[in-house]
């Protein structure tokens, strides 16, 4: 297995019990009713979507979409850690700043979200560059 899917792989299965760590927290009685709990919603569901489903079909689909045959490499390798890099700066960037803006904190944390979500974009962009010429027929 690559070593970038790996990595991928590894990371979304760190994601996946904080987001449902997030989510029974946000659920438990003694919390349900205080802002808090509004305030993580939102993150327990963006880790669970794009921290562990997009980052486990981008590990998978690396490893195993087939290999261009005049090239038999795993594709562009930079390409692929940059894809790796930008979505998980994006994760973490909107899971420290989103719970302030769902409270009603603007500012730099609105243009914070602004800038994870363009590391999201700018990461899938990346691994579609990557995963395009697998796809060629043979």
């Amino acid at each position: 297995m690559p070593a970038l899917s790996r990595w991928f792989l590894r990371s979304a299965l760190l994601y996946l019990p904080a987001s449902l760590l997030l989510g029974f927290l946000r659920d438990w009685p003694p919390l349900a009713s205080r802002p808090f709990a509004a305030a993580v919603g939102p993150v327990a569901v963006h880790l669970l979507t794009v921290g562990w489903v997009t980052q486990t079909i981008f590990g998978v689909a690396f490893w195993m979409f087939p290999r261009p045959a005049r090239a038999r490499t795993t594709g562009s390798a930079s390409i692929g850690w940059f894809a790796f890099a930008a979505l998980n700066t994006g994760i973490l960037l909107r899971a420290a700043v989103e719970p302030a803006v769902s409270l009603g904190a603007g500012g730099w944390r609105g243009i914070a979200l602004v800038i994870a979500a363009a590391l999201h974009l700018a990461g899938c962009l990346a691994m579609v560059i990557v995963l395009w010429p697998r796809l060629e027929e043979r």
